[in-house]
Formats: structure tokens, C-alpha cells, sequence
């Protein structure tokens, strides 16, 4: 017997997502009463043994949180969370923060990462000729390509689109072009307007003989699909992976998520950004407010990495691999637009996407515009923020009014505060909700993709994204962030410091499980 239960939007939770949950949940009442029966009855000899222990191994614990590499945010919280807590702390953050992925894992998802873009053949020469174009831009490719292992690409066509109902008749159209594959990943894929108008194209072209694949993330799509989803997708002639599937079991892979958007089509057209494949991302209903996202959409060269991306976690995600080379396409476009599309995950030390922003804001000469739906970010990112401001940069950042989430948000305005006292200047988009994770600099530079200004985004997810330059994408992502500013409310420094104190208390209290948000 199958369960269904609607929450108020009518969207069903899946059985197996529920039994999933309740366990979990079991799992981690046990573990904190087993914890707690062990503090408050230190007077047992045994007990007071394993008390004992405990504290010693939270010290030295400590020790090794405070000495390893990595966010000192993160760090702090993870050590208050173990001297509160010490034996439910240590247990907890052996299944959760002791790595980022396990090695097993990790391993596997290198070899397919390396594997895959080894077969790219970056063109002679275009770093030079990146570096006579601009010698600031070409540091920042050189640092991207080298972080992410990806390459630079010239001889591709870019064009950005935004909001998402701009982009969805695009990429609809794209979709009904396609001859021979069309492969998608995302981290949510719900079904409703959105997915049914896709679902009827991809099943059309997978009974017309095109190989059709959708990959998406089993937690980010928990709460919104029905039961028989895979099967009616399946029966269709298309292959369904999902990323990571949420078991009953605690294990430390479960905290990291496949965050990306790509679209690969016949190896010529591909596509990045925020938007998901569900109704509010396009507007066709109202979750919080209204919903501003972005994707950007390329044609040439550049499309050859992001090929190579999705057959990487398509093979880590199902063990199947992909001829790579029979899946490129010829390419008929030649200019000198630069684009470097990269990934960022969370299976080595690399941090590209935190480090390629950071870039852009030191090498800045005249202004930054950033959207994001959160800030919440470490000292080490606000000093940069502050250093651009201080040093006469024009730095902008809009983030929404309209909170999808009420435990997050207050983190991203309680960060306002240090960033207004250097003159970076902040902006609520206050129709609703600001998804668009954008940068762009000067002009001549920008990055887009999935990557959000917070901690998940920067070590915990898989992520994807695009840095490009010299191309008209650019100014058009300009022309887009000037356009929202005047439906913003832009925050003063003066309002801040006048908020109540309660609500500044509940902001500097949330801010302290920052990392875990």
C-alpha cells in the first residue's frame, strides 16, 4: 500500500521519504537520550568512566577542529556544539563534520571527474590570448581553471536570460530541436506546468529514437513528486538517476546535496543558472512573492565541459559510463568570447566558487553587483566584501525581502551591519524572492550559476557555474541587476541599528549555527 500525504499546496510526500524521516528521527532521539542518561548519572562508575572519556575525547577533538584546514566559522560552531554537548557533540560531528565526503565516495567521484574532463582538449594558446585581451581577467581564469581542473574556452555564443518565464519558451524550443540527446540535472525537479510541458516534449523525442536522461537530487525533489514519478517518467523511453537517495540510515554522505543545473543538448546548446524545473522558478504560482531567477545559455566550445560534467555524476550516480567523444558536437562558431564553465564539490579542499568571487572583488576597478538569496557568509569573504568597499569600489549586493526560509534570513541580515559600516551597500528585492546567484564586474566580467553566497554552497554541495567575459552575456547580466534595484529597498545603516533589540538577539543567536544553515 502506498502513502500520500498533501501538506497545503497539495504536494505529496512519498511513503518511503516518510518511513525515511520517521527512522532518522528515531536514530537521533536515541543517540541524544543515550548521551543524556550518560551525564546524569555520573555518579555510576561506568558512567563516570565513559563521562570521562568523552570529555577527553571532545578535547582532543577540539584540538583537531581548531588545527585542520578549513572555514573558521565552522570550526567555532562545531566546537561550542562539542564542549556543550560533548558526547552527543562528538558522535554527531563524527557522522557529520569530521569530512566532507567519505573516501569511498570521494574516490569514486574523482575518477569520474578526471576521467571525463581529460578528454577535453583546451585550445593553444587561449590563456595568452586572454591575457593580451586583459591581464586582470586572465589571473582569474588562470586561478578558476587551475582550482577546478576545468578549462577556458573562446568560440562560444552566450546569452543570458532572466526571469524564468524568459528562459522556459527558450529552453522549451531548445528542447523540441534536439536530434539525438538531451540530458538534465537539477536539484529539484517537481512536477507540475512547468515539468508537464517539458515531460511531453521528452517523451515525444525519446519515442522518436533521441537519448533522453534526467538526473536530479532525492532530497531537493523529497516534497514534490508523486509516487509513481520515476515509473511514468521511465515508461516514457527516458533514464531517470537519482542523486543520493535518502535512507533510514544516519550517514555523513546524506549532508551533501547535488545543488547543479545543466541542460546538454545534441553537444551544441547548454544551459546554467538558478532555475529549477518547478512551477514558482517560472512564476506559474506564488510561494514567496514574486520568484527572480536566471540561467544562462551557450552555444560553441564551452558546451564540451559541461557535457563532461553531466556524464561525470551520471556515472558516479549509477555506475554507467558515457562515450564522451561520440556525444561532441562540431562547432561552427569562431569569435574571442571567453567562457570558463566549472564545478565545485565538496570532494577535496578546492573551494573555486567562494575563491572565483573573491577574485572578482579584488581585481574589481569600478563596481561589483552581486544577487544572492543568502548571505551568510564567513569572515574571511566579508573582509573581502569590505576591503572592495573601503578601497572606493562600488560594491552592491540584492538579496530578497520575501524569506524562503525564517531561520535564514536573519542570518543574512544580521551579516548587514559590517558590510554597511564600509560602504558596501545592501538591497532587499521586495516584490519576493531574489534566487539569482549572480556577480558581475566592470563590465567586462561575471559569473552565473547555482552557487549560493553561503557556507552549503561553498563546501557541503555539488555546484555549477560559468565565469565569462568579453561577451555581450555580460552587460545584459549588468542591464538585469541595475533594472532590480529600483524595485529594491536598500537597507541604510541608520535602519539597521534601529531595528528592535529582540530581533537583532534572535539574528546574533541563529548566527551562531551560521555554518550549519
Amino acid at each position: 500500500m502506498r502513502v500520500h500525504v498533501k501538506n497545503k499546496r497539495g504536494i505529496r510526500f512519498q511513503s518511503r521519504h516518510i518511513v525515511s524521516a520517521i527512522l532518522l528521527l528515531v536514530q537521533f532521539f536515541l543517540l541524544f537520550m543515550a548521551a543524556y542518561h550518560v551525564t546524569q548519572h555520573t555518579g555510576n562508575l561506568v558512567y563516570r568512566y565513559i563521562y570521562m572519556v568523552s570529555e577527553i575525547l571532545g578535547g582532543i577533538l577540539v584540538i583537531f577542529i581548531v588545527n585542520r584546514r578549513g572555514n573558521p566559522s565552522y570550526k567555532i560552531a562545531w566546537i561550542i556544539f562539542i564542549l556543550v554537548f560533548p558526547i552527543f557533540g562528538i558522535t554527531v560531528f563524527l557522522l557529520f563534520g569530521g569530512g566532507r565526503v567519505l573516501p569511498n565516495f570521494r574516490k569514486r567521484m574523482l575518477q569520474c571527474e578526471e576521467y571525463y574532463l581529460a578528454q577535453i582538449n583546451e585550445d593553444d594558446g587561449i590563456h595568452d590570448l586572454l591575457h593580451d585581451y586583459d591581464i586582470i581577467h586572465s589571473r582569474q581564469a588562470d586561478y578558476l581553471s587551475a582550482e577546478a581542473n576545468c578549462p577556458l574556452f573562446r568560440n562560444t555564443e552566450m546569452v543570458f536570460l532572466s526571469p524564468g518565464e524568459v528562459f522556459f519558451p527558450r529552453f522549451l524550443e531548445e528542447l523540441s530541436k534536439a536530434e539525438k540527446y538531451i540530458y538534465l540535472e537539477f536539484f529539484i525537479v517537481a512536477e507540475g506546468e512547468m515539468w508537464e510541458a517539458i515531460f511531453e516534449i521528452l517523451k515525444e523525442k525519446a519515442q522518436n529514437g533521441v537519448e533522453v536522461k534526467l538526473l536530479f537530487d532525492d532530497f531537493g525533489s523529497i516534497k514534490r513528486q508523486h509516487n509513481d514519478f520515476i515509473d511514468r517518467v521511465q515508461q516514457a523511453g527516458i533514464e531517470v538517476a537519482v542523486f543520493n537517495k535518502i535512507g533510514p540510515s544516519i550517514n555523513i554522505f546524506m549532508n551533501n546535496r547535488n545543488h547543479r543545473k545543466i541542460v546538454v543538448i545534441d553537444g551544441k546548446v547548454a544551459a546554467t543558472g538558478g532555475l529549477n524545473l518547478a512551477d514558482e522558478y517560472i512564476n506559474r504560482i506564488e510561494r514567496f512573492g514574486y520568484w527572480v531567477d536566471c540561467a544562462l545559455m551557450l552555444r560553441g566550445d564551452a558546451v564540451r565541459s559541461f557535457l563532461a560534467m553531466f556524464c561525470a555524476m551520471w556515472k558516479f550516480t549509477t555506475g554507467n559510463g558515457i562515450d564522451f567523444q561520440s556525444h561532441l558536437a562540431e562547432n561552427m562558431i569562431n569569435n574571442e568570447k571567453f567562457a570558463l564553465p566549472y564545478c565545485d564539490d565538496p570532494i577535496g579542499d578546492n573551494d573555486p566558487a567562494e575563491g572565483i568571487y573573491m577574485q572578482i572583488l579584488n581585481t574589481a576597478q569600478k563596481y561589483v553587483y552581486i544577487t544572492t538569496p543568502y548571505l551568510i557568509i564567513d569572515s574571511t569573504m566579508i573582509q573581502t566584501l569590505r576591503m572592495a568597499a573601503k578601497s572606493g569600489i562600488d560594491v552592491r549586493i540584492i538579496t530578497p525581502h520575501v524569506p524562503d526560509k525564517w531561520y535564514v534570513h536573519p542570518v543574512t541580515q544580521y551579516n548587514y551591519r559590517e558590510l554597511l559600516e564600509t560602504g558596501v551597500r545592501i538591497y532587499e528585492y521586495t516584490p519576493g524572492f531574489m534566487h539569482s546567484k549572480l556577480f558581475v564586474s566592470d563590465d567586462s566580467v561575471a559569473t552565473v550559476g547555482t552557487v549560493n553566497m553561503d557556507y552549503r554552497s561553498f563546501a557541503l554541495h555539488f555546484e555549477s557555474g560559468v565565469w565569462i567575459s568579453n561577451t555581450e552575456a555580460v552587460t545584459q547580466i549588468r542591464d538585469n541587476i541595475v533594472g532590480l534595484f529600483d524595485q529594491c529597498h536598500e537597507i541604510t545603516l541608520e535602519e539597521w541599528l534601529k531595528e528592535p533589540w529582540y530581533r537583532r538577539l534572535k539574528r546574533a543567536i541563529l548566527n551562531l549555527f551560521s555554518p550549519f544553515l
